[in-house]
């Protein structure tokens, strides 16, 4: 019998650590089945012909197997409730991050993503927190944000965050991105360290500031039909894949910070924020938190208490 095949989709370069993370998830899964499945990673779509944005809407109609999205993507499509994670500054850190989503609240939502979506909850990897960076002039205050065209992703809740600070918000995925900063006509984005490194965005936008002001959860998921028409055997094993592989890219996660700022060299400039400034911030946005407050509420006081 031909072993099974078994695709894993993500959008990113061979080096950085989701692409990793899913070689690793390969591993797990040939070392439990081996010759019963064939495993393929596409590290990034892009290379294919496709767009980022395509990953997930491929899984779904089931030209690939499986993906990473970041979280935002269910916040719009399918689980609203997935909004709280959009709120800025209500995440102190990656650690934070963890306990939050493999608590109740992180379980709730991964059951409302097998309940509501055509996909098959695997697992949350870490998309790390989200820093801005920019073209025009280093960032240090709120202020200093004001007219600033910045990319932003889908999530309605990084929009109405990023016009609290005086930004004039866009969506556009990272190929656009790169090409736009470029030709001049976006001047900033926000991403964690290793995307910012690994994209090359740095070479365009060299100012960089360590705002924090999103922590995000990418989420490993399966086509849920392809999922739920696989053996027994199969499925155990993937889920087994899944927890391994996102203990080792949550190690990667914890430890590119700190190897992406030993690359950053002039003229690139990193801003750190004193506490006094991170909380300027986190004063300016928290308008939007409140404005969503009645929406949230009980998913907040999860948040807080995991603190």
């Amino acid at each position: 019998m031909p072993p099974l095949e078994i695709s894993f989709a993500g959008y990113q370069k061979p080096e950085s650590i989701h692409t990793r993370a899913g070689a690793y998830f390969g591993e797990v899964l040939n070392a439990e089945l081996g010759d019963e499945v064939g495993f393929t990673l596409i590290p990034s779509v892009t290379e294919l012909g496709h767009r980022q944005g395509d990953m997930i809407r491929l899984v779904g109609a089931g030209e690939f197997d499986l993906c990473y999205i970041a979280a935002s993507f269910f916040t719009t499509n399918f689980v609203p409730a997935f909004g709280v994670i959009d709120l800025p500054f209500v995440f102190d850190g990656q650690h934070h991050g963890y306990r939050v989503m493999d608590g109740p609240l992180g379980q709730t939502l991964a059951a409302a993503i097998d309940d509501r979506s055509p996909y098959k909850w695997l697992g949350y990897w870490c998309n790390g927190m989200r820093h801005l960076s920019n073209s025009v002039r280093p960032i240090r205050a709120p202020a200093d944000c004001e007219g600033i065209r910045i990319r932003t992703l889908t999530s309605p809740l990084h929009g109405e965050t990023f016009r609290a600070l005086g930004m004039m918000p866009e969506i556009a995925d990272i190929a656009a991105l790169l090409e736009r900063s470029a030709a001049g006509t976006i001047d900033a984005q926000d991403n964690p360290l290793t995307n910012i490194f690994n994209f090359g965005i740095h070479e365009l936008q060299p100012h960089i500031t360590m705002t924090g002001h999103f922590w995000t959860p990418a989420v490993i998921v399966a086509n849920k039909k392809a999922f739920q028409n696989w053996p027994g055997r199969v499925q155990a094993a993937i889920r087994s894949a899944a927890e391994a592989s996102t203990r080792y890219q949550r190690g990667l996660a914890l430890a590119e910070d700190v190897r992406i700022m030993a690359l950053l060299e002039p003229p690139v400039e990193v801003v750190t924020l004193t506490p006094a400034e991170r909380a300027a911030f986190a004063a300016a946005t928290a308008p939007v938190v409140e404005a969503h407050r009645a929406e949230f509420g009980e998913a907040l006081e999860q948040i807080a208490a995991a603190a």
